[in-house]
């Protein structure tokens, strides 16, 4: 079914290049997902406290301005948005190919969807708990870390879970581009060498590092639900 020298090659990619793939996409997954969630956890905070009848309402053109940006960057499809960012990958990084590089512009994809999917998140929570904080004297800070936040945990958690699986599709895509992992061996020796072998061990790979990601993320959002106890 497969050619003898696709055997030879994947043998050799096992041997010689899988365990550094591995993790070059665990660097280009997690570390991208927590520094996304750093910015886009506060920011999309702000969109729902900041509004006209909000905690803690912001001037009307600083809230535009933050809703522009996060529309904009979400409109630009992954891989030009990543090309775009590269040459900011050069000036803070030193270079623009391999796992390190594609940190960067992973963060300026990834912030404004981690931004809408926290806004969602808060927005769920019930108008009355964050009333009763208010009539209590609670701050805007006392409410948003010991009311919105812990409200809101489960839901927060379970959009980590996206954004990391998201991520880790974009990690996967950027082997197009001279990124580093599991989609490097994936473009460069399955796609670009005709070596379907290689290329459906990759994608099985991808696969069962995603259901992993998932299985434990949805174990952790089960514990952190007080609904289910």
């Amino acid at each position: 079914m497969f050619r003898e020298e696709e055997l030879e090659l994947l043998l050799k990619i096992i041997r010689q290049g899988l365990l550094q793939a591995f993790g070059e996409t665990l660097l280009m997954t997690f570390v991208p997902t927590i520094l996304a969630f750093a910015i886009g956890l506060p920011l999309g905070i702000l969109l729902v406290t900041g509004e006209e009848k909000g905690i803690h309402p912001l001037p009307p053109w600083l809230l535009w301005l933050m809703n522009f940006i996060i529309n904009i960057l979400r409109s630009v499809p992954f891989l030009i948005l990543l090309i775009v960012a590269l040459p900011l990958s050069k000036i803070l990084i030193g270079t623009r190919v391999g796992a390190k590089a594609m940190l960067i512009p992973l963060v300026v994809a990834a912030f404004p969807f981690v931004s809408r999917l926290v806004e969602n998140s808060i927005r769920e929570v019930d108008p009355g708990v964050v009333e009763a904080a208010q009539s209590m004297g609670a701050s805007t800070f006392q409410i948003i870390w010991k009311v919105l936040i812990p409200e809101a945990r489960p839901s927060l958690i379970s959009n980590f879970m996206v954004s990391l699986i998201t991520i880790f599709g974009y990690g996967a895509m950027s082997g197009a581009v001279g990124g580093g992992g599991i989609g490097r061996i994936a473009v460069n020796y399955g796609y670009n060498r005709y070596m379907p072998l290689v290329m459906l061990f990759s994608v099985v790979l991808l696969v069962i590092l995603v259901q992993i990601f998932q299985s434990i993320g949805n174990c952790i959002v089960k514990k952190s639900d007080k609904r289910i106890h």
